[in-house]
């Protein structure tokens, strides 16, 4: 008995060797706080998985989305989540930046008859380098309010890219920081062939003084659950800076 035991842990290590471990699911929701929902997409880059997190918030008048899935397969698939688990629609999306993790999904909701925004910067940029367009867009730093809940769009200055926003709750004290913020555990600040490498730290300087004392910081491509990723990030655009 004991041999055959032995038989059948060696050959389900053999499996896991053969197969690897499994994939990511396509689409993954987990839970912030009160009403708002972090939900988690995966692309293929430079040959590995990566993650792209968005979020959605439920308010009285319908669910807010905050930048599109990055698989173009789970637009719907998205939506139906919400639906299922919520029993609520999605009335407004706002992508955070012109690259494709964050807007590819943008005419695919307007054509489902929500309302989309980026700023009219971030719209220049799509348009030039023929991303998907939102239908609405901000001239300035703006104050939104769905239903019982208040937002604001700030732009701190060029980043990641020309054109990156973060979303700030100021009653809540959550920062989106999208993709302009990296994880608490990154080794660098990640793709730069669009970044100003040069402004990055001051950019980052300028959120920090914006959004005190966040209770929570979402990051586009890493855990979101440490609240080191701020300053992790300006230290790294520091180094950055320096060596420009």
């Amino acid at each position: 008995m004991r041999t055959i035991l032995l038989l059948l842990i060696a050959f389900s290590i053999s499996l896991t060797s053969s197969f690897g471990q499994p994939k990511n699911p396509a689409l993954k929701i987990s839970h912030l706080t009160g009403d708002f929902f972090i939900y988690t997409t995966y692309n293929v880059y430079e040959g590995n998985q990566i993650p792209a997190n968005g979020m959605y918030l439920l308010t009285d008048d319908g669910v807010v989305l905050f930048d599109t899935p990055w698989d173009t397969t789970q637009f719907q698939p998205l939506l139906d989540s919400i639906k299922i688990k919520h029993n609520k629609r999605v009335i407004f999306c706002l992508a955070t930046h012109w690259h494709g993790d964050r807007t590819e999904g943008l005419a695919y909701y307007k054509k489902q008859g929500i309302k989309t925004y980026t700023t009219r910067l971030t719209d220049e940029w799509s348009k030039q380098n023929n991303k998907k367009r939102a239908e609405y867009l901000i001239e300035n730093d703006t104050v939104f309010t769905v239903g019982q809940y208040s937002f604001e769009t700030y732009y701190p200055g060029q980043g990641h890219t020309a054109d990156n926003i973060v979303i700030w709750f100021d009653k809540e004290k959550i920062l989106y920081g999208g993709c302009l913020i990296k994880g608490a555990d990154a080794e660098n600040l990640g793709y730069l062939g669009d970044a100003n490498v040069k402004a990055y730290y001051a950019t980052l300087k300028k959120v920090e003084k914006k959004c005190l004392n966040p209770k929570f910081i979402i990051v586009s491509h890493s855990d979101w659950n440490n609240l080191n990723s701020l300053p992790h990030s300006i230290e790294l655009a520091r180094k950055l800076k320096k060596k420009n």
